[in-house]
Order: C-alpha cells, then sequence, then structure tokens
C-alpha cells in the first residue's frame, strides 16, 4: 500500500471516531421524547410536562411528553430500555418503577442495568389520614391504638402492590402493628371508605387528599416524607412519631437508555438542575404539591437501587404475591 493510501485510511478512521463526540458536541439537533407510563392528568404526567416545558427554553429544542400508559409504567419502561442511547428519548421514572422491579415475575428489562440515571427532579409526600373522629391525633397515637387493639385496625390504599400499599405495610413492619389492608380500585373509593369509618385509616399520596385535609374533612395524622411538607406545616412526620428511619415519598426521575454517552446524560443533568431552580418552576410545582429536588446522575442510580431492595424485603416481609 502506498504512503498517500495508508495515510488517507488513517485520516478516515479519525473522522469516523470524531463523528460520535462531534454529535455529543451539538446534541440535542431535534425534539427529545420523554416518555411517561402513565396517561395526562396524572401526577407523574403533570410534573413531567411542568419540567419538559421549562427544558424546551434550557436545551433550545422541544422535550416532547409522549404517555404510553400500561402494565404500572412496565410498558414505558421496557419501550426506553429499547431506544436508541442516543440522548433522544427518556423515561420518566418514579418510585413504581422500582416496586415493579420487584412486583412483576418476568419483566423484559432491568430497572437498575438497562437505565442510565439522570437526575431526580421532585418528591412527593404520602400521607396517613383517617376520619375526623377517629381516636388518634398524630401517628404515634395510631401505633399506640393499633397495640392495644391487635387486628383489629384496618388501612385502606390504592391496590395491592401499590406504592401506597407498600408505605402502609413498611410502616406496620416499623411500627410492629398488626394491621389488615384493604385495597380498592380507585383513590375516591379509598377516600370515601375512610371518611365513612369502613377503613380507620387512609395511606395515599398528598395531592388527592391535600384539600380534604385542609378543609378539615379528614385528619392529618402524619406526612411519610424525612421532612414536615412546606404545604401542611403544622403536620409531623411519621418520624416524629418514633419510626426515626421511617421516610418515604413518591419521587420523579429523569432516565436515558443504558450506554447513552456521559457527555449527553451531563449537558442533560446541568439543563435540569438550571429549570429547578427557576422560581416560576417551583411556584407550578408547589401548586400541585410537588418538592422540587435535583440530583447527580450517580446519587439518582444509587438511590433507585436502594428503593428496589428496600421494596424487595417489604414485600417479602408482608407476603405479598407477585403478579
Amino acid at each position: 500500500m502506498k504512503a498517500s493510501q495508508i495515510l488517507g485510511t488513517i485520516a478516515g478512521a479519525l473522522l469516523l471516531a470524531s463523528a460520535p463526540a462531534a454529535a455529543q458536541d451539538k446534541w440535542p439537533e431535534r425534539p427529545i421524547n420523554l416518555v411517561v407510563g402513565f396517561g395526562a392528568g396524572g401526577g407523574t404526567d403533570i410534573i413531567a410536562r411542568i419540567v419538559a416545558t421549562a427544558l424546551n427554553e434550557e436545551l433550545g429544542q422541544p422535550v416532547v411528553v409522549v404517555n404510553r400508559p400500561g402494565a404500572g409504567g412496565t410498558v414505558a419502561a421496557e419501550s426506553v430500555a429499547r431506544a436508541a442511547p442516543d440522548g433522544y428519548t427518556m423515561f420518566m421514572a418514579n418510585n413504581g418503577h422500582a416496586i415493579s422491579a420487584v412486583t412483576y415475575k418476568s419483566l423484559k428489562f432491568d430497572a437498575v442495568k438497562d437505565f442510565q440515571p439522570v437526575s431526580l427532579v421532585a418528591t412527593l409526600p404520602l400521607i396517613i389520614v383517617s376520619r375526623p373522629d377517629f381516636p388518634a391525633k398524630t401517628a404515634g397515637d395510631l401505633i399506640k391504638n393499633a397495640k392495644a387493639n391487635p387486628g383489629k385496625l384496618n388501612f385502606a390504599s390504592v391496590s395491592v402492590g401499590s406504592t401506597q400499599h407498600f408505605a402502609g405495610e413498611l410502616f406496620s413492619q416499623l411500627a410492629d402493628i398488626k394491621v389488615t389492608h384493604v385495597p380498592y380500585q380507585k383513590t375516591p373509593e379509598a377516600v370515601a371508605a375512610t371518611r365513612s369509618g369502613e377503613a380507620d385509616y387512609l395511606v395515599e399520596v398528598l395531592s388527592p387528599v391535600l384539600g380534604q385535609v385542609k378543609s378539615g374533612e379528614m385528619k392529618a395524622l402524619a406526612v411519610t416524607s424525612a421532612e414536615r411538607y412546606p404545604g401542611l406545616p403544622d403536620v409531623p412526620t411519621v418520624a416524629e412519631s418514633g419510626l426515626k428511619e421511617y421516610d418515604v415519598t413518591t419521587w420523579y426521575g429523569f432516565n436515558f437508555p443504558a450506554g447513552t454517552p456521559k457527555p449527553i446524560v451531563d449537558k442533560m443533568n446541568a439543563a435540569i438542575q438550571k429549570v429547578l431552580a427557576k422560581k416560576s418552576v417551583q411556584e407550578q410545582a408547589m401548586k400541585a404539591a410537588f418538592v422540587l429536588k435535583g440530583s447527580t446522575p450517580d446519587a439518582f442510580g444509587k438511590h433507585v437501587a436502594s428503593e428496589v431492595e428496600r421494596w424487595g424485603k417489604v414485600m417479602k416481609e408482608a407476603g405479598i404475591p407477585q403478579r
């Protein structure tokens, strides 16, 4: 081979090697799809749209929310896990993603290994509520009541295997109380059962019952997050009632498919931190009861992995069957 041919071959190889790097430098050059595993109007969809709208301006390209509901969010998760790792498809994960990893028998993806974490974006506490005349004012009172009446109390939640169900089971396990779980198909049914006295207390995400708590139609015993919720500053946390290790929130975060180049991940993470710091975004989130909270990619990845491990243990101890 002539020297000129050798030089041409080397130059061509260098061009090919630099092409991916060049693409990463220019990213994003077209719209980015943010896949949400639930229908429009739900909590995951709401926070996804708040952040996506703000990212449009920050990235200079549209971030398009794509609703792909089905099987507790696993249909959407699988589609993203199989997508090209080029930075143009993201998955809006929530804590249901971690719970699905332990409750479904045969997922076609790994909830941790098949995704590249980008950032946590928000949390939403759950709340333990009861009817106004229920004989307990705090979670501590509830625990005392349950211990004095073993097996006689019950708690309501939406469906078996939901975040609310798991949060209630964890509360029972840490408090060492014996209560019965009563599942309902929809939140309004569970709320109605609690208000009527059919259920003694309800474990629910905050937003659907916030108005009834503020109006006095339901009594808040505790929020499940480690810190008090700013919108209900007088309601203590479960941890304040004695269960110091109890900390449960519905969390939301962005993932790319595994293998997405680090420069793209870092650029998206930086954009997310900027929009989460904007006052207008914070105001929108607060109106919907969300608490904005960013993270590094590594911290978010460790969080998801720890959630999978935690809920697996809760499921085993509670004897919750796989689907």
